[in-house]
């Protein structure tokens, strides 16, 4: 076994401390990671809270990790030392099941192996990326193409994957016009990439403090939520909508915006029910959807469209130390847009 140092969670109430966490000898098919840069995702905050559940503690918790080879198994062929890679939400599935075979391991009947608080293959829990080095199956291992910033890449691996997969699967594009509730983590990254895929994009915004913003991000319109004549004079204007924030909403106020055949896909995870009128959804033949992370392929789809299109979420980089002040400014909106982890400071 390896140790390594790493910020861990002692339990939903406490800060986290920084302590050292094992990894697994490596494997004839696996990779062991030096990780450069974590980012700080809310789902990172609602699993070592308990939000979602009761968790095993201690938890090192992280699942957009980018860093560099340093040592692979004997069989592996994905990857060399010296490599740019990263890793996303989760590094492991059964491999044997019908979505599986189909390329859909983020959907794997048996359920896919996280990145942290699940089930490892040799029974240990996983831990994340708050630390200084993963081992990874390396058929779980991105490539992360020199043109994106190493620096700014880690967040690609969940808040670029989780908006760019439903965008992808229900074809934004020239002529689609996309609603993006919420500029956070996601949110931000939605427009980005909705934008360069030629779509109209709305974001949707509880007020107008970060219109500025959403506009250079690549927002064509930008309204506020609050507004009551927001939900007046957009109804029946959207083709698809992403919703990206973690907290409860009207359903029904944000259904009644979808144009005939409109979509609308969840991607925030609140940690309570969406309640919402099924009648809402025969007007205009809409669609209420949800969508998990993308599948391996597709994130390195995501990846390499995301180098083409230059890029890139906007992040703030701090040290370990700052990680529980990193949670209260999330949990406060109080970030732009996303904080990234130098994985250098946890040493």
């Amino acid at each position: 076994m390896l140790t390594v140092d790493a910020y861990a969670a002692p339990s939903a109430t406490e800060p986290l401390v920084k302590t050292t966490i094992e990894r697994r000898d490596l494997g004839p098919n696996d990779v062991l990671i030096e990780i450069a840069y974590s980012g700080i995702c809310h789902s990172d905050i609602h699993t070592v809270r308990g939000d979602w559940g009761s968790q095993k503690y201690p938890l090192t918790v992280g699942h957009e990790i980018v860093g560099t080879v340093t040592e692979v198994g004997s069989d592996v062929s994905l990857h060399q030392v010296g490599d740019r890679v990263g890793v996303g939400c989760m590094v492991n599935s059964c491999r044997e099941c019908e979505n599986c075979l189909a390329g859909q391991q983020q959907y794997c009947l048996k359920g896919n192996t996280g990145t942290y608080a699940s089930v490892d293959r040799d029974g240990t829990i996983t831990q994340g990326g708050y630390s200084t080095h993963v081992v990874v199956v390396e058929d779980f291992v991105l490539r992360v193409p020199e043109s994106i910033p190493f620096e700014k890449a880690a967040p690609l691996l969940c808040a670029g994957i989780t908006t760019y997969s439903p965008l992808s699967h229900w074809n934004a594009g020239p002529g689609k016009r996309v609603a993006v509730v919420g500029l956070g983590g996601l949110g931000h990254m939605a427009v980005k990439i909705a934008h360069a895929m030629g779509a109209e994009v709305t974001v949707l915004s509880q007020t107008l403090s970060k219109k500025d913003d959403g506009l250079k991000l690549g927002a064509d319109h930008y309204y506020a939520t609050k507004d009551e004549a927001t939900f007046r004079d957009l109804k029946n204007s959207f083709d698809l909508i992403i919703n990206t924030v973690s907290a409860v909403i009207d359903l029904d106020a944000y259904l009644s915006l979808l144009a005939l055949d409109g979509t609308m896909v969840n991607v925030g995870a609140p940690g309570q029910p969406l309640p919402l009128h099924v009648f809402t959804l025969f007007g205009n033949r809409r669609s209420f959807a949800g969508s998990g992370i993308g599948s391996i392929g597709e994130t390195q789809e995501m990846l390499d469209f995301c180098a083409e299109h230059g890029i890139a979420p906007e992040t703030e980089l701090i040290s370990a130390d700052y990680i529980n002040e990193a949670y209260e400014r999330v949990l406060n909106s109080d970030v732009r847009y996303r904080f990234v982890i130098d994985a250098s400071t946890i040493a």
